[in-house]
């Protein structure tokens, strides 16, 4: 699949924002610690990937009520779905000047991932979490995402790589009051 990036400027995949917050406190102490067991920038990017598929669990496997959507939330909380703890990597990332893109696939819901740019490419990886039937792993040698897509039953992947989360996505994780709620708001579509 082609990934198209939404803006050509790479510097948009390397900014901070309200939600992708790698400049507060607990994105750069966790990023500190990850870089000191890292001998280069990609050992670092598969640290952080394990680090948020492994430590902070996925809250529809957990039974975890609240709802995370800032990175540095998802990281204090510990807990989020596949879009906070994208945005959760994507701080990560960009933490250690890894250009990072939010990117989604459409399945009954859209579920969301990250986009990590090594060697003039981009490689989609999926840290949603990984438990029986799903084994998403650190790769750029093709991908190992937590979910293939069908496109015989609709299923597709969504090409655009997002500097900033999609508008559906960031509105449902606001405005949901707890996981419940928020599996209501879930966007069919982008």
């Amino acid at each position: 699949m082609q990934l198209i990036q939404e803006t050509p400027d790479l510097s948009a995949y390397l900014a901070a924002d309200e939600v992708i917050d790698h400049e507060s406190p607990v994105v750069r102490k966790t990023a500190a610690q990850l870089a000191a067991q890292a001998e280069d920038s990609y050992a670092y990017a598969r640290l952080a990937f394990e680090f948020v598929r492994d430590t902070v669990p996925h809250s529809e496997d957990s039974g975890d009520p609240r709802v995370t959507w800032r990175a540095s939330d998802v990281l204090e909380q510990g807990t989020g779905i596949c879009y906070a703890k994208s945005h959760a990597l994507a701080a990560l990332l960009r933490a250690e000047d890894i250009p990072t893109a939010l990117c989604y696939q459409k399945f009954d819901v859209v579920h969301g991932l990250v986009a990590v740019r090594f060697n003039g490419a981009w490689h989609r990886q999926d840290p949603r979490g990984n438990k029986p039937g799903v084994n998403a792993r650190f790769s750029l040698d093709g991908e190992q995402l937590a979910f293939p897509v069908d496109p015989a039953s609709g299923e597709l992947d969504y090409p655009t790589l997002y500097a900033v989360p999609h508008p559906a996505v960031l509105g449902a994780l606001q405005n949901a009051r707890d996981r419940e709620h928020l599996w209501k708001l879930l966007p069919a579509a982008l």
